[in-house]
């Protein structure tokens, strides 16, 4: 479908609908995922079930209301062909801008207050930068300079809530969904994304993701080019170095055949090596992020094997990118990638590539700020995967509408008249509520 072919922002909205409905089971639904996609777009302070109810029901919000909750909590339709139907329709519009230049996997969490929402424990919360009780969910999303949509979205569920049959009962977790680490989810996530044919690009990861030698291993067994960030202590093999060759064979028993260290042939952390670089390995190099702003800080590379658990192997691993940023003024680098970039991509391209995981950052809190991701207030599965893909839906809406959206607006800007809410209501959550 080319949205772009129907005349106003409108009607692009009802056909665009049309196109979910087709994959969403029953006609009778199509109506509550207008209003849900609608309500998530509208300027509305809390995009949980209540107030959207209100804004585009105002007449009727009490039925309004029971309608939404049964569509986003109950209703047994699939976030997957959802998904798949919103890349289809909002691709085209991405890639106007330019190819998919990237897969960028990425996790993001939604603080709580209790602990009866399905996969909340205490762990770690990108969004307050520090452990503290919240569900994490794990996306791929694909991505240009002009935008990225995710395609893929998982909720990471804790160990012990897998375990907890009770609370799994109560919360509608399928019995086949088992605990898998973040990493192991977005695997998965890349294996789905390599199945459907999606446009490739370079898998981008943070530390979190790319210190999982298991993880880079397997995006690379997929065809797949990745930068990765990594932590400072990882171990390397520098140009010119590298594992010990299997012990000489004595002539009983099977022959040796992992590669080995000892004490005075030992691989270096990569914050070793940078510091012991010449000043003449560092160079200033600019990059764009976003439409017009540059940026610029100091970087160095070098080719190197990862040496992590090595003397498992038979021989060691292929030569790669260490990617280096030492800003100006700091006492340390402060930020190191592996890539397996081509051996002959410019510097500043590796540095580019690298540096396009900005783009998520941006997306994710657009889709927080903007059409309410982290705004669901239900506690069971069904009901927190269904809302994040209407989110999706929304978002990619406004996505294929960017050019008709002024520059100095969001994303999220209000592209239809907001309805009157009734006199004196005020939804649970909201400042004058409260």
């Amino acid at each position: 479908m080319d949205l772009r072919a129907i005349g106003d922002s409108e009607s692009r909205f009802s056909a665009y609908v049309e196109g979910l409905v087709s994959v969403i089971g029953h006609t009778d639904r199509a109506s509550p995922l207008r209003d849900y996609c609608l309500g998530l777009m509208m300027p509305c302070e809390r995009k949980s079930v209540e107030p959207m109810a209100a804004l585009t029901a105002p007449g009727r919000t009490a039925a309004q209301h029971q309608s939404l909750l049964h569509f986003v909590g109950n209703a047994a339709w699939s976030d997957e062909k959802v998904l798949a139907k919103v890349r289809a329709m909002v691709l085209p519009a991405v890639e106007r801008h330019g190819p998919i230049e990237a897969w960028i996997i990425d996790d993001t969490g939604f603080p709580k207050q209790g602990k009866h929402s399905v996969g909340v424990t205490r762990q770690y919360c990108g969004q307050l930068g520090k452990q503290d009780n919240c569900q994490v969910a794990v996306s791929l999303s694909l991505a240009n300079r002009h935008a990225s949509l995710p395609v893929a979205y998982r909720l990471y569920l804790p160990e012990d809530w897998a375990q907890d049959s009770k609370r799994r009962c109560k919360t509608g977790v399928p019995e086949d969904v088992g605990f898998k680490t973040k990493p192991e989810i977005a695997l998965e996530q890349i294996e789905a994304a390599c199945k459907a044919n999606l446009p490739r690009g370079v898998v981008l990861m943070d530390a979190g993701y790319g210190c999982n030698t298991d993880l880079r291993t397997s995006v690379s067994a997929l065809g797949l080019r990745y930068v990765a960030g990594i932590l400072p202590n990882t171990s390397v093999w520098t140009s010119g170095t590298g594992p010990l060759p299997p012990k000489k064979w004595s002539g009983q028993g099977r022959p040796p055949k992992l590669i080995r260290r000892d004490d005075k042939h030992r691989p270096i952390s990569v914050k070793q090596l940078a510091l012991d670089l010449p000043r003449r390995a560092w160079r200033t190099i600019q990059w764009r992020e976003g439409t017009a702003e540059w940026l610029s800080s100091r970087f160095a590379r070098v080719r190197v094997r990862v040496a992590h658990r090595d003397y498992n192997l038979t021989d060691s691993r292929p030569q790669e990118w260490l990617l280096i940023e030492w800003p100006k003024g700091e006492d340390a680098p402060t930020k190191y990638w592996l890539s397996t970039l081509p051996q002959d991509i410019t510097f500043r391209a590796l540095v580019d590539m690298a540096k396009l995981r900005w783009r998520i950052e941006r997306d994710y809190q657009e889709l927080k700020q903007g059409v309410g991701l982290g705004h669901f207030e239900g506690r069971g599965w069904r009901g927190f995967h269904h809302h994040a893909t209407l989110c999706i839906a929304a978002y990619g809406f406004l996505i294929s509408e960017s050019e008709t959206i002024p520059p100095s607006a969001s994303r999220s800007a209000a592209m239809f008249p907001q309805p009157a809410v009734p006199d004196g209501y005020r939804p649970r959550g909201s400042a004058i509520a409260a």
